[in-house]
């Protein structure tokens, strides 16, 4: 049985409305016009985003997701669609079933709060599949609700809050102030994207005000120059002046030459050479080569090690980690990147072997290599797929005929509380023929002279 996202458990709240709604949306045929658009997919600073004008947003408590404005609706589908089938209906659902129509972006399993993955993962899919009205209302809700403030009230800088929710005193509202560089990292590349697919100025303008915070506090150089991205805020990932802690899944070095082409004045593809130092390093203190979920560098012998057993973030091979196979994926598919894809040969040798041997693989590993749970993860085999696409075509088959089609059922993958299964099983199936024919990504050559223009 497929058991998604390790400690979390099925929340009891389920939309009862789920399956009307549902039926609704894959009975309502599209127009003709509207399935070849959408088959031709391949210091701070208030902007406002007014076209397409959203609906008047409102922040609300209540846990039931509501339908937020269709750009689009589906007719039922055959029980084995085509994969871009699969994208534009899970894309409808998802947005009916876990984003407001505030859009606030809803985790079931985990008391019903909001977080800065989640309208950042709602962003990068918004733009893929060509949904700007959905665009600009997870943006906005973010926008108005994520701000990191200080204790005065006072906007600190232009990043999120990653955690949005229920205090204990029954408060909804943001709960954490630390951030999560991932999000901020993929709502930047979202925003950048959309600026391009839609001409529209502001969402550059926004992306590079977060280029500059990202830079500014999420970023620190070692003693021997070179520059890592933390997790967080320094004082959350800084233990000692000599030691941080890293999340291997959060470094995406084509987000990184991206945000070279549009933030010149910032050295972002000094972050490509450290991320993959710290992937190829890091990936060694697991004696299988695995990248582990967190890890500890210390910046005076630049060693690796796993973090403090008492600590509440574990160096294991888990849920977190399964996002590195994708992120750089991704930089071999879009910047035929030899580095990419020579750390995907050989850091996802030991999976190939445990999949060729029993054609599954266990959600928890330890450094060792030993299973610590069980269970498998449907979003651990969507997040090998586009790795194997690239280095075992025959793997990458399997995994999607035996683990990925047969837990998609109507437009959700294993549970339809399981937001994160979602996310993950949508990005890996995206073709890179996508990308590359909406032109989000540009040629090595043409920084300079775009950086300029834009």
């Amino acid at each position: 049985m497929t058991n998604d996202k390790g400690q979390r458990t099925n929340h009891w709240v389920r939309s009862r409305h789920f399956s009307a709604r549902s039926a609704k949306a894959l009975t309502t045929s599209m127009t003709i016009s509207a399935m070849l658009l959408l088959l031709n997919l391949t210091s701070c600073v208030s902007i406002k985003f007014s076209e397409p004008e959203p609906p008047e947003a409102s922040v609300s408590p209540s846990p039931s997701p509501v339908t937020a404005s269709p750009v689009a609706d589906f007719p039922v589908l055959s029980p084995s669609p085509p994969i871009q089938d699969i994208l534009e209906q899970s894309w409808v659902i998802y947005r009916q079933q876990f984003i407001q129509e505030d859009g606030r972006v809803i985790d079931y399993e985990a008391s019903d709060r909001s977080t800065s993955e989640g309208q950042a993962y709602a962003m990068l899919r918004a733009v893929l599949i060509n949904d700007p009205t959905t665009f600009a209302l997870t943006l906005e809700w973010a926008e108005d609700n994520l701000h990191r403030l200080t204790e005065t009230g006072e906007p600190e800088d232009n990043l999120w809050v990653w955690l949005w929710g229920q205090d204990d005193e029954g408060n909804w509202g943001a709960i954490d102030r630390n951030f999560a560089s991932d999000a901020d990292i993929d709502a930047i590349t979202a925003l950048i994207w959309a600026y391009r697919r839609w001409d529209r100025p502001e969402y550059l303008e926004l992306a590079r005000i977060k280029l500059r915070d990202l830079w500014d506090y999420s970023t620190i150089a070692g003693p021997d120059g070179k520059r890592y991205l933390l997790p967080g805020p320094k004082q959350a990932f800084v233990p000692s002046p000599s030691t941080i802690y890293l999340n291997p899944s959060y470094l995406a070095p084509y987000a990184f030459r991206l945000f070279a082409q549009v933030d010149p004045e910032r050295d972002w593809l000094s972050l490509i050479d450290s991320s993959y130092y710290v992937l190829e390093n890091s990936s060694k203190v697991s004696a299988v080569g695995l990248p582990s979920d967190w890890i500890a560098l210390d910046l005076q012998t630049n060693q690796f090690q796993s973090i403090p057993p008492q600590s509440k973030l574990k160096s294991v091979y888990s849920f977190d980690a399964y996002r590195v196979w994708w992120r750089i994926a991704w930089d071999a598919e879009w910047f035929q990147s030899t580095e990419a894809l020579n750390y995907l040969e050989t850091a996802t040798q030991y999976l190939e072997d445990q999949w060729q041997s029993s054609s599954r693989l266990p959600a928890r590993i330890n450094l060792d290599g030993e299973s610590l749970v069980k269970y498998d993860a449907t979003s651990q085999y969507a997040m090998l797929y586009p790795a194997m696409r690239l280095i075992n075509p025959a793997i990458a088959e399997q995994l999607l005929e035996r683990k990925l089609l047969p837990q998609y059922n109507q437009g959700i993958w294993d549970d339809e509380s399981a937001y994160y299964t979602q996310n993950l099983a949508w990005i890996a199936l995206v073709s890179p023929d996508l990308v590359k024919n909406s032109q989000f990504f540009q040629s090595q050559q043409q920084f300079s002279r775009n950086a300029i223009r834009e």
